[in-house]
């Protein structure tokens, strides 16, 4: 909502502005140079990066558009389902995970849990249930686990910055390429070559307003959002760290409401009565 917001206030900003100038907004429709523009800059991805870079820029772009879902709810849930499940293996020990560990799409424990966040706990719990790792051993396991999950997280912010900041220059590739034709029509009418000024002139200011006004800001927005489920694993992985050196689950779960950002973090008596079923 705000991405839309934001993108519809630059952009209204920038026009409006050149309107209030008396400027013509259709000498700004210059579907060659905006061809050149977006033609080169889709180039540029498709050369820089793998398939699986290109999707996970695509599945960030939507993100950019929708609110976040790390809330104060998804967290309490969350933090819910794992002393619940913290629960199951303190009365029965690791081994009664066994069947939720190896079928969790079927288990209660991990109803509506994204795949990639029920993997990253369910290979912990399978090493705990190994009995070879000690809890600080499986910390580091998680940590490594983490790294390796935040650096595949900002590869497309990463992909989609280089090509913000290449805008601006493929913006003066556009207007070069226009002042080019521009020579060509020397010696014809003043207004003809005045046209043709005018559109290599799009060209730079196209660039230049994608890249600061548009693809940079998402590459930023895109960044927060790993950000965030950055937090939310490191928050997991708290939880399961304290369990598994003998703390109890209400308590491993305390921690990890500590290790939540303060913007988004339920308070322990919220945490509390939602782990003990009340309202």
């Amino acid at each position: 909502m705000f991405g839309i917001l934001g993108i519809l206030i630059v952009f209204g900003s920038v026009l409006g502005g050149y309107v209030l100038a008396h400027g013509n907004l259709l000498v700004l429709l210059q579907p060659a140079e905006l061809l050149i523009i977006g033609g080169a800059a889709g180039g540029t991805i498709l050369i820089a990066n793998p398939p699986n870079v290109l999707k996970a820029i695509l599945g960030g772009i939507k993100h950019v558009f929708a609110g976040s879902r790390f809330t104060q709810a998804f967290y309490l849930k969350t933090l819910t389902q794992l002393y619940n499940l913290m629960q199951k293996a303190r009365k029965g020990g690791l081994t009664a995970l066994e069947n939720d560990i190896e079928d969790p799409s079927k288990s209660d424990l991990f109803q509506g849990w994204d795949h990639h966040v029920r993997d990253f706990v369910c290979d912990t719990l399978r090493l705990a249930m190994a009995g070879g790792p000690s809890p600080h051993d499986l910390d580091q396991v998680m940590e490594v686990d983490l790294e390796v999950h935040h650096h595949y997280s900002h590869q497309p912010v990463a992909a989609l910055s280089s090509v913000a900041d290449s805008l601006p220059g493929l913006g003066i590739v556009a207007a070069v390429l226009g002042v080019v034709i521009t020579m060509g029509a020397l010696g014809g009418p003043p207004e003809e070559i005045g046209h043709k000024v005018a559109a290599a002139l799009v060209g730079t200011f196209v660039g230049i307003l994608l890249c600061y006004g548009l693809i940079g800001p998402m590459a930023a927005k895109m960044s927060k959002a790993a950000e965030e489920e950055g937090h939310f694993y490191h928050a997991i992985r708290v939880a399961l760290t304290a369990f598994l050196k003998g703390t109890s689950p209400l308590l491993s779960v305390e921690f990890a409401r500590r290790a939540i950002p303060g913007h988004v973090r339920p308070s322990f008596k919220q945490l509390e009565n939602a782990c003990r079923g009340k309202s």
